[in-house]
């Protein structure tokens, strides 16, 4: 049964406030902006989680494609290994949602937040260079269909935006400019994110009205969060993301501890 939400005088300022927020974040950090939207909307506009999810996916459909032109714009999309990332993201998301019946998702959850530690600690010691892209060959591009598919499985199990785990991994594991690590990884979300949009807007899991508020907002955003991202030292940009990435590993940790109580 689809959910529905009492509109009130506020709750249009409130959805023009989350949009201009997580804009910027996508457009600073590469990610959907989903990690921000969705408590947001539970919080601030009495979203229900599944709501919230899926009102959230479609918004982040308009949010990715204006990162993606003010990434590609200097050159920082690698347009293939998205498209790669992309089709393992696909495949991946489906299982995640049936995963989600069969495994325990807190142990899962608290797996991811050992990868979050993981990757933290990596970021202080590897320096992205700028410039730097995708040596691409044939093992390359397995490797990063593998990674769209974990990343797609782990979206569907816990919900969690594909950046999150494909710019970290980027950097460090594929060795890429932070900057190209990040308009990949918005491409990536482009695809993923139209066929999560359409399931949920067929189960009645999408405010299409909010969606297209937070849209408009984050088109607002959105460019500068990458203007931003681009006029940043890399050193200080891994800092910020680091921190980006403690901020959503303690959240992580809460939720964790809630279920297990």
């Amino acid at each position: 049964m689809p959910e529905t939400v009492r509109r009130s005088p506020g709750m249009f300022a409130a959805f023009i406030g989350i949009g201009l927020v997580s804009g910027f974040m996508s457009g600073l950090f590469g990610v959907g902006g989903g990690i921000m939207i969705v408590p947001l909307l539970v919080m601030l506009a009495a979203f229900g989680q599944k709501l919230a999810s899926g009102t959230s996916g479609a918004s982040i459909i308009v949010t990715a494609s204006v990162g993606v032109i003010a990434y590609a714009i200097e050159g920082d999309v690698d347009w293939l290994a998205a498209l790669l990332l992309a089709a393992g993201g696909i495949v991946g998301a489906p299982f995640g949602a049936h995963f989600l019946r069969v495994l325990r998702e807190r142990i899962v959850r608290w797996i991811f937040i050992g990868f979050l530690v993981a990757v933290m600690v990596s970021l202080v010691f590897v320096v992205p260079e700028r410039g730097v892209g995708i040596d691409m060959g044939f093992w390359v591009g397995a490797s990063l269909v593998g990674l769209g598919l974990v990343t797609g499985v782990l979206a569907g199990l816990i919900g969690v935006g594909g950046g999150v785990i494909v710019v970290p991994v980027l950097i460090v594991v594929y060795g890429t400019s932070d900057l190209v690590a990040k308009g990949t990884s918005l491409m990536m979300m482009i695809p993923t994110t139209i066929v999560a949009a359409a399931r949920n807007l067929r189960n009645g899991n999408v405010d299409l009205l909010a969606a297209m508020c937070l849209a408009l907002a984050t088109v607002v955003t959105t460019p500068l969060g990458a203007l931003v991202a681009a006029a940043l030292d890399p050193a200080v940009a891994n800092w910020f993301f680091i921190a980006f990435l403690a901020v959503i590993t303690v959240q992580m940790v809460v939720i964790a501890v809630r279920g297990r109580r």
